[in-house]
């Protein structure tokens, strides 16, 4: 026998609990039989002490004697099955328990794995700099949103065409006011064919000052 031997070798605690549970069950299985076996004894010995009751009381008083004791012996029994059970129950548990743990304890190896040499401060440096990545593409998306001449726009310049425009409208408003016919009231009598100077141009005045108040508007 070698020295590890002598002393017993040192076994997997996972695989020593699923043992002790094997033997436990199994044990559990030969009480199960045994009581099957002394209920019907139990039974045989009351069907017995009925049938002789009247007629031999003694072979029924032997009959429920025995009965009784393979009562005592069945309940005695069922103790031990209880007794079993309650510690196949604990070795689950015990069994759940450390099994859960060592796969808790690698989930925890393999994010030390996974996480490597990340620390917090290399997190907000990434975090940093995506941020100012982030920034850039905003400013160049704002900057290729802009018209490609707006910085050469003048308002001034805008604003002097725009009045030249307005300037240009009320000449032309003017002018077509210049040559609009008078109508004269029925029964005015016209030398000629031109009109009074002086009628001609009081029209001409009042429809400017119309004109010029219109656009004052």
């Amino acid at each position: 026998m070698s020295f590890m031997g002598f002393f017993g070798a040192r076994r997997d605690p996972k695989q020593a609990a699923r043992d002790a549970i094997v033997t436990l069950r199994q044990q559990l299985q030969m009480i199960e039989k045994k009581e099957d076996h002394l209920q019907k004894k139990i039974d045989d010995e009351l069907k017995k002490a009925k049938a002789n009751a009247v007629s031999n009381k003694s072979v029924a008083t032997a009959a429920l004697k025995r009965k009784k004791a393979n009562e005592l012996e069945l309940d005695r029994l069922a103790g031990t099955r209880l007794q079993l059970e309650m510690q196949v129950n604990t070795l689950e548990s015990v069994n759940l328990n450390a099994e859960t743990m060592a796969a808790m304890k690698k989930a925890a190896d393999a994010m030390k794995v996974i996480h490597g040499n990340l620390d917090i401060d290399k997190v907000d440096a990434t975090m940093a700099a995506v941020n100012e990545q982030r920034e850039l593409a905003n400013d160049i998306a704002a900057s290729l949103a802009n018209p490609l001449f707006g910085d050469q726009l003048d308002d001034d310049d805008i604003a002097k065409e725009l009045e030249d425009l307005e300037q240009e409208d009320l000449n032309e408003r003017l002018s077509e006011a210049k040559h609009a016919p008078v109508h004269l009231p029925e029964g005015t009598r016209v030398e000629g064919s031109r009109q009074p100077v002086a009628v001609e141009e009081e029209d001409e005045d009042a429809q400017l000052r119309e004109l010029q108040a219109a656009l004052a508007m």
